[in-house]
């Protein structure tokens, strides 16, 4: 089943158009939002939690319409704002009942999931400190905490790692890695740290100008590119780069003697060697990646499609 469906949506705000014509269905367990700053990120997030109405077009959130259900929707989402909401003089667990209260929990059953979910970020030594002594990590581990408090299908996480020092940073990531792992909740994840999305998400949607400029699934991704391999050569290459193809490789030149390939599985990488001879070119320095996550980002901003890549404009 889809997480998020969206058909045509679009919404203006001020008079101007913030989410344009947006297709496409998110079948991740951890979506990834990625995009400039204006590129209508936050946009996305609030129309799906029901707070932007769709001037055009539909949003579902577990296929429910984010113009007609969104008292339903919201009961099934846990938000983690990036900026701080906390209210004066309350301590942590007194803080995260009353978010799960809101939340449609009975008081008792509020308190309950409270202990709980301190516990499970890490915070449960503290829960009875006024939040405003704690630190900044410990304030984004609280946001994560009332978001979870009330057992939401879909997670949304609004930068998570913002502000943190690597160590808090790390430990959110294995939080969030974690709840992945358990897989009864769902996450969306907006960030402008590609590293964050690339370590926690399975797929990745990214926004530019308001529009769909990449829709990809990473994981597929990764298993698509296990034989992509990029040389440094010395000579002339372009007979070299026609033998490659000629084994029915995927073949991209460049002027500073790089070529970057795609090998069938019938190809060991002692037949490039064996080619490059034949053709009198050294091969300086041969290894192994994959498409990065800066790699898809970049493309995307380039309006450049990939090898097979689905690219909707």
């Amino acid at each position: 089943m889809s997480v998020i469906e969206l058909d045509g949506l679009e919404v203006r705000l001020g008079g101007r158009t913030v989410l344009n014509g947006l297709t496409g269905e998110l079948r991740g367990s951890a979506i990834g939002l990625l995009g400039p700053n204006g590129a209508g990120k936050s946009t996305l997030i609030n129309t799906l939690l029901g707070f932007h109405e769709p001037t055009r077009g539909t949003a579902r959130v577990f296929g429910l319409d984010t113009r007609r259900e969104r008292a339903r929707i919201r009961q099934g989402i846990g938000y983690m704002p990036e900026n701080d909401s906390f209210i004066g003089n309350m301590s942590g667990v007194r803080f995260v009942r009353y978010m799960a209260e809101l939340a449609g929990l009975p008081r008792g059953e509020a308190l309950e999931r409270a202990h709980e979910a301190l516990f499970y970020v890490g915070l449960g030594e503290v829960r009875y400190r006024n939040i405003s002594t704690y630190s900044l990590g410990m304030k984004q581990l609280i946001k994560l905490a009332q978001a979870l408090a009330h057992g939401p299908r879909l997670l949304i996480l609004d930068e998570p790692t913002n502000g943190l020092d690597p160590m808090a940073r790390q430990r959110m990531i294995q939080t969030i890695q974690q709840i992945r792992k358990e897989g009864s909740i769902r996450l969306l994840i907006s960030s402008h740290l590609l590293r964050d999305i690339d370590e926690t998400c399975d797929e990745v949607l990214i926004l530019k100008q308001g529009r769909i400029a990449a829709l990809r699934n990473i994981e597929e991704e990764r298993r698509s590119h296990r034989n992509f391999i990029e040389l440094e050569t010395l000579g002339a290459i372009t007979a070299f780069c026609e033998g490659l193809r000629q084994l029915e490789c995927e073949c991209a030149s460049f002027p500073d003697g790089r070529v970057k390939l795609v090998m069938p599985d019938s190809i060991a990488p002692r037949d490039l060697y064996l080619l490059a001879a034949e053709h009198n070119v050294q091969i300086r320095r041969i290894h192994r990646r994959r498409d990065s996550l800066e790699d898809i980002f970049l493309r995307a901003m380039e309006n450049e499609p990939a090898r097979g890549e689905l690219v909707r404009l």
